[in-house]
């Protein structure tokens, strides 16, 4: 006789995981009372900026910060048109995410309809043929055969919609773990969870339509792609529920800072500057829309402190001037 005990992936409830949850809605109330110095919409847009190039970098996306902010402003880019696709598609995709249910099937094939537009003859429908993921020479996870993945994924988004006894933090981190698991599409797997999760996260709390989660991803791929593999090795989601939970805590964390008062100094100004830019060139215009409260003047000066210093080169003078921290 078949079992009516609703599906729910398989988790271990650590000391590690109920801390991080702890941490996480510590920190969530935490920005609530925390007023912001930076508008929203421009605190969103640099959010969706990031979120956008870290998703698809994970991929070997090749399009830097700069780039995605001119798709994002409506401009051309050098890049190949598949490139410019991944970019773009992201970018509507993100900004389709709220109007979406995240426990509603049709709804995830939509977004992966959006994601992968022009990219995958099978966008918006699920694969139809085995698929396995291959690292280096191996083979490092063998999906459930294509008939069983309309059914995974529905019991899955009943779980994310209707489980009450599992926070919703988990079940973010949960969902995109299993999506992996089940690896429901030809292509795109990796850039569905990323983009469910963070839908999830939404239903939370508003405060994760400024939180680019991704781009800590971005910087710890290796241990992403470890987390994942451990969990599929011992059966069990919570190698990925601590790391998922530890990459959006340090995620919120950085969002805390950015809303504190800004720097009063140049040299913590442009320390903050180089995290952002990387070996990006920018014009004092992008540095200067960093802090919208500090004054172009002030911005001349800091950068040219910089350049004193040897931490900046600078090509051209005045108004075309371009910087790049060494």
């Amino acid at each position: 006789m078949a079992s009516s005990r609703p599906y729910r992936p398989p988790f271990t409830l650590t000391p590690e995981i109920l801390g991080l949850c702890e941490e996480i809605h510590r920190r969530l109330g935490a920005l609530d009372a925390l007023p912001s110095a930076t508008p929203r919409v421009q605190l969103r847009r640099r959010s969706r900026v990031r979120t956008v190039q870290a998703t698809v970098a994970i991929e070997g996306g090749l399009l830097d910060e700069p780039q995605v902010t001119a798709l994002l402003d409506g401009k051309r880019v050098a890049g190949t048109p598949s490139a410019v696709a991944e970019v773009t598609n992201a970018l509507a995709a993100y900004d389709a995410a709220s109007r979406w249910k995240a426990g509603r099937v049709r709804d995830l094939l939509a977004a992966h309809a959006v994601l992968m537009r022009g990219l995958s003859p099978d966008a918006g429908r699920f694969r139809r043929g085995g698929v396995g993921v291959v690292q280096g020479s191996r083979v490092a996870h063998v999906a459930p055969p294509s008939s069983r993945v309309p059914g995974l994924v529905e019991e899955l988004l009943r779980f994310v919609d209707r489980d009450r006894e599992v926070s919703l933090l988990l079940r973010a981190a949960l969902c995109h773990y299993e999506l992996e698991f089940i690896h429901p599409f030809a292509d795109g797997n990796g850039r569905v969870g990323r983009l469910w999760q963070h839908r999830i996260h939404l239903d939370l709390h508003p405060v994760f339509a400024f939180v680019p989660v991704e781009s800590v991803l971005r910087d710890r791929q290796q241990a992403y792609y470890a987390a994942l593999g451990a969990a599929d090795r011992s059966g069990d989601a919570s190698p990925f529920l601590a790391f998922s939970l530890e990459a959006t805590r340090d995620a919120l964390n950085e969002l805390a800072a950015e809303l504190r008062p800004e720097p009063a100094t140049a040299a913590t100004r442009l320390a903050r500057a180089r995290a952002h830019f990387g070996a990006a060139t920018f014009a004092r215009g992008d540095y200067a829309a960093l802090y919208p409260t500090l004054s172009l003047p002030t911005a001349s000066r800091d950068l040219r402190a910089g350049v004193e210093r040897g931490d900046l080169e600078r090509t051209g003078a005045q108004a075309t001037a371009r910087y790049r921290f060494v």
